[in-house]
């Protein structure tokens, strides 16, 4: 599940959807294929490094939509936030991104998880038997689209902080932030 060294997994929205779920959906394989099926609710957040693809303090998965979301030691809840997942190009609706957080007893934590899904699979798999002219064998073959989701599971501020002060800086940053400086220095 690692990276070679240099790359780094900062999918979009879109990306996550079209070119990860779309295909894991569909059976179709993935290349490369880094992203792992984890079952998520028999574990906490703080379980996840080592068992889901980790980027910086976020980690992503595959696993099978479902309403039981009970771990160990808490519960996911639904926000109530529901966004589309269109497009760059054409607009298009491709997904469904759904916020949840992490609640430990009746105390909301700074754990949140964004689960992507595909769109209604009625209307998805639809256009695929309409593709296919051999009538009930492609029916017996269709993607069932609702089984699975993506996740990307972060706590909420950690990578604000770290962002904001555990960052490396490159050596152009930090010429940058001393050319702030000069405007203290007083010039004879």
């Amino acid at each position: 599940m690692n990276l070679p060294p240099g790359f780094r997994f900062f999918p979009t929205d879109e990306e996550l959807v079209v070119h990860f779920l779309h295909r894991r959906a569909s059976l179709l394989p993935c290349h490369p294929d880094v992203i792992p099926d984890l079952e998520l609710y028999p574990y906490d957040p703080w379980d996840l490094p080592g068992k889901a693809l980790g980027e910086g303090r976020q980690w992503y998965f595959y696993s099978r939509k479902t309403q039981e979301r009970v771990t160990s030691s808490g519960y996911w809840e639904s926000m109530g936030i529901d966004e589309p997942v269109f497009t760059s190009s054409t607009h298009k609706k491709v997904g469904i991104k759904k916020y949840l957080t992490f609640y430990l007893g009746d105390s909301q934590t700074n754990w949140v998880m964004q689960e992507y899904s595909l769109p209604d699979a009625s209307s998805s798999s639809g256009r695929s038997s309409k593709r296919s002219s051999r009538g009930s064998t492609s029916s017996n073959r269709k993607p069932d689209y609702s089984k699975w989701v993506i996740c990307r599971v972060y706590e909420q501020n950690c990578s604000e902080e770290e962002d904001d002060d555990g960052a490396e800086l490159s050596c152009l940053d930090e010429v940058f932030l001393s050319l702030d400086d000069l405007d203290e220095v007083s010039l004879p």
